[in-house]
């Protein structure tokens, strides 16, 4: 039960990111989920966005220089 409750965190996150949100759904996760699972999700999702911006302009400098 662990992983689809995970799997709702992520999710919620990413749409959230994207900025794509059924009002419905944001309902249902409002209600399913902690703060402390929201903000360790976004806190993770955003180093991954970081560290994969960085790794893309680090390999485009690589390969354009």
């Amino acid at each position: 039960m662990a992983d689809k409750s995970n799997l709702k965190v992520v999710l919620a996150v990413f749409w959230s990111f994207f900025g794509v949100r059924k009002r419905r759904d944001y309902d249902a996760d409002a209600q399913n989920l902690t703060p402390v699972q929201v903000i360790i999700a976004g806190l993770i999702g955003g180093a991954v966005f970081v560290s994969t911006m960085l790794l893309v302009v680090y390999l485009a400098m690589q390969f354009l220089t």
